[in-house]
């Protein structure tokens, strides 16, 4: 019943997907998707080709966000920037970033990720309407779609029993570098399965029960094959566990395996 229900969703969300494409082409206008999560964006780039009108581009704030929107934009407007063009350069996205910090630091809580988002959600916001919520020692920086943003900053006054104030950021200062720390390692053979492995620290059966299981996903898509070879500065994602990148890889050693370098995000 469960899987029938999902792939119901599933089919609804590639009809949209269609209509926001077909949309684009018929106005040649750029059109926008909410806040995707990592499923959402693997179901759409894994679309057939002849599914879609347009291009698309997706984009939530920063290098290497999580959640993101996806721009359809027509070929005509396309071309006239650039393929290599930064997107930002022609895209204007529906999203705002809203910095939250506690009125008085001194007697702030230690405020998580879950506490800012239970909060925001608790002004009736629904999920697909926020993008990602970066904290810090001094608060949290929140992706909102450009309709929410009002809203948290005059409704948004505690997260748990903080006092907070929110404020709109110019989307010229976002300038977020994710910290990580670098894991060395050798592995038999550069696998997805070998890589989770040491970039988690566990064992290669139950991290391939993940794979296997859909929730590992490559540069945002999808991947349920545990012997799937990633590249170097690929992004591996792991619902509920976390995220690295595949920095490098280096020589063999004389066991005859493979030296790998990893940037676990933290």
């Amino acid at each position: 019943m469960q899987k029938n229900s999902q792939e119901k969703d599933e089919k609804l969300l590639e009809k949209r997907f269609a209509e926001l494409s077909r949309t684009a082409f018929q106005r040649d206008i750029i059109t926008y998707t909410d806040f995707l999560n990592l499923n959402e964006q693997n179901i759409l780039h894994t679309l057939p080709k002849d599914t879609l009108y347009t291009r698309v581009v997706s984009f939530g704030g920063y290098e290497l966000a999580e959640r993101q929107m996806a721009a359809f934009i027509p070929d005509a407007l396309y071309l006239r920037w650039g393929k290599s063009s930064d997107p930002l350069d022609y895209t204007e996205y529906p999203f705002s970033a809203v910095r939250i910090a506690p009125l008085n630091r001194k007697f702030a809580e230690e405020l998580t990720h879950r506490d800012y988002l239970g909060a925001i959600l608790n002004l009736g916001i629904e999920r697909c309407k926020t993008g990602d919520i970066l904290t810090d020692r001094e608060g949290a920086v929140v992706f909102l779609h450009r309709d929410m943003a009002g809203l948290v900053m005059d409704e948004l006054t505690r997260v748990r029993h903080t006092s907070v104030k929110a404020e709109l950021l110019s989307a010229g200062l976002i300038d977020y570098s994710p910290e990580y720390e670098e894991v060395r390692g050798t592995v038999a053979s550069v696998r997805l399965d070998t890589l989770l492995a040491l970039g988690f620290s566990s064992s290669r059966s139950r991290l391939t029960g993940l794979i296997e299981g859909g929730k590992v996903y490559v540069n945002g898509r999808l991947i349920t094959s545990n012997g799937y070879q990633p590249e170097e500065g690929d992004v591996i994602s792991v619902r509920g566990m976390g995220k690295f990148r595949y920095q490098e890889t280096g020589g063999k050693t004389r066991k005859n395996r493979i030296s790998v370098v990893l940037r676990r995000y933290v």
